[in-house]
């Protein structure tokens, strides 16, 4: 690779050590069509009427951070459940919803139901002409995904996706300063627990994963590998996964749920620089290599993150896009790639 190699094999316990001591493009900035964003602009000093339709493990913080944002109304909140509806209702003092059309006299509404429900709610949010954000993964099927994006063009609405990774402080930081990235790899390893077992480990876990790589390379992939097995259920619980890109980059990914430990780490290797995030700790490592007059040396950089609540600020990037205004949101389009991605590593993992 010449002078400007990556960082590989033996290299990264030093480096790690140094510093311890298809269109699926990088999200753009969404601008809405004219005549869409001259509503919206005029409507910049004015509060948007949000709701949240779903209230379990996401909608709930969702309805937590919405009914407490500036500029934000609160009209309520939605669950199939009457009970988890009054729970969180009551405990962050906020309208509870007699059903999810309801929802639809709202500007903009978080949709945190089951996956298999996201294309028929958002479908009718957006037939009331609401924004929508959609949780990961966007949808079951790539056939519902694309009918949620046409929709969401044909009435000039934004549709969003909640890769609440993406929004990580830390995964910005590393993200915004790593330069001709050519090997990233992760490690999302989680202890089980009951909740979302309704999918595998590839949609519950590792599709973070996946949606930032796809950010870091700007492209599809042009080959992926995996293998995966069930542990504790009868889906997969346990997947790794190589993807390569025609650029050259190549992708490492590991996701489980059935770790003894909860690590979330992603190390990026660029032009002589290497980055390795903690997600949980809100942190950033590097190192790079160094000219002197002796020769190559590794050495550690500090790097300053301003930590944050990712969810919020992905909250914040959906109701910015809302109101007409470039934001870093992940859209449709950029959640049906990972759904694409998430769904040919499960086929790979079933064809062996």
């Amino acid at each position: 690779m010449g002078g400007n190699s990556c960082l590989f094999g033996d290299q990264i316990a030093k480096i790690e050590e140094a510093a311890e001591s298809s269109d699926h493009r990088f999200p753009a900035p969404i601008v809405l069509p004219h005549a869409r964003c001259a509503i919206l602009r005029s409507m910049t000093d004015t509060n948007l009427k949000a709701a949240v339709v779903g209230t379990g493990h996401l909608g709930r913080h969702h309805t937590r951070i919405l009914s407490q944002m500036a500029g934000i109304d609160f009209i309520g909140a939605y669950d199939a459940n009457p009970e988890q509806l009054e729970t969180i209702t009551t405990e962050y003092g906020v309208t509870a919803l007699p059903t999810a059309e309801a929802a639809g006299d709202a500007d903009l509404v978080v949709v945190a139901t089951p996956t298999v429900n996201h294309r028929e709610t958002a479908g009718m949010l957006f037939e009331r002409g609401c924004h929508v954000m959609v949780e990961k993964p966007i949808t079951a099927t790539l056939d519902e995904a694309a009918e949620l994006i046409a929709m969401a063009d044909d009435r000039n609405l934004v549709l969003a996706v909640g890769h609440v990774e993406f929004h990580n402080p830390a995964v910005q930081t590393a993200l915004g300063l790593a330069k001709g990235v050519r090997y990233l790899e992760t490690q999302r390893l989680s202890p089980f627990t009951a909740r979302s077992v309704d999918v595998d480990v590839i949609l519950d876990l590792m599709i973070h994963d996946l949606q930032i790589t796809l950010a870091v390379a700007g492209e599809a992939p042009s080959e992926i590998r995996a293998v995966g097995v069930p542990v504790l259920t009868d889906k997969v619980d346990q997947c790794h996964a190589w993807l390569e890109f025609p650029g050259g980059l190549v992708a490492n990914l590991t996701a489980s749920r059935v770790s003894s430990e909860k690590i979330r780490k992603l190390r990026v290797f660029g032009s002589e620089a290497y980055f390795s995030v903690d997600y949980g700790e809100q942190s950033v490592h590097s190192a790079s290599l160094v000219r002197t007059e002796s020769g190559i040396e590794i050495a550690p950089r500090i790097i300053e993150v301003e930590k944050d609540e990712p969810l919020k600020a992905e909250l914040s990037a959906f109701v910015t896009a809302c109101r007409g205004e470039g934001s870093p949101h992940v859209d449709g389009r950029t959640g049906a790639a990972a759904l694409k991605a998430a769904i040919e590593i499960r086929k790979q993992v079933e064809s062996r």
